[in-house]
């Protein structure tokens, strides 16, 4: 176990350093905050024994009855948004401008970074890599790619809202708080995009200061649409 453990906190640190010499630093004002030491205490996950996470029909399953169950829901919320990202990347839609393209590539690359987070420091209890669907979405348009983004960034801001409360360690707890705040930025970014001065309105900020919620059975009904992997969920919260 010692062994085990030993060999994990230098993964851990292999990526931090990725991480950090990655190219995120060309636009500065998006700050990375989730992968930093205080991710260290998700390394004691790895450790416990495998769990059923991957049934062998190819499906995956969350069981929410403790924190790794939250963290593989979380896990899967990154996969969707880095797969996303990955591809607007990789296939800019028409007439994307410089500082657009590069402001893009700084979001793939804090997504990547928090998928890649969580799949390492998961171990073997993390669930197996999803299978995407983005037949609705057309990348070459502008239209179409910026308001996917503003709906992954709000759907992940608002899963990270809804879980918090369901988060027993108060390590995870942190450690959700930083990567939800990097999620806001993208969210308030995305939404300036396609609407200077939108970044903050109405229809996620309420009258009373507070971001939007929703509770993991809703959010993963709005993510189903672009995930091709059968999901089962066991221990929903209500």
């Amino acid at each position: 176990m010692k062994n085990l453990q030993e060999q994990e906190v230098k993964e851990s640190l292999q990526i931090e350093r990725s991480i950090y010499t990655s190219p995120i630093h060309r636009r500065s004002f998006l700050q990375f905050a989730g992968a930093g030491a205080a991710g260290m205490a998700l390394i004691a996950a790895g450790c416990k024994k495998d769990k059923n996470y991957n049934p062998m029909d190819g499906s995956v399953t969350l069981n929410f009855k403790d924190d790794l169950g939250i963290l593989n829901y979380a896990y899967a919320l990154e996969q969707l948004e880095a797969a996303f990202y990955i591809q607007v990347v990789k296939t800019p839609y028409s007439g994307m401008p410089t500082n657009e393209m590069a402001l893009l590539t700084d979001i793939r690359d804090h997504e990547v970074a928090h998928r890649e987070f969580f799949k390492n420091a998961l171990a073997t209890a993390a669930i197996a890599g999803l299978e995407v669907n983005f037949s609705k979405i057309d990348f070459a348009s502008r239209d179409s790619v910026l308001g996917t983004a503003k709906a992954f960034e709000d759907l992940g801001v608002s899963a990270y809202n809804g879980a918090g409360k369901l988060i027993k360690s108060a390590d995870y707890l942190t450690l959700a708080g930083k990567i939800v705040s990097v999620e806001a930025r993208h969210a308030a970014l995305i939404r300036d995009l396609i609407s200077n001065g939108s970044f903050a309105d109405n229809t996620v900020v309420k009258a009373n200061g507070l971001d939007t919620s929703r509770a993991p059975g809703e959010v993963l009904s709005i993510a189903s649409g672009f995930i091709k992997t059968k999901i089962n969920v066991t221990n929903l919260p209500s």
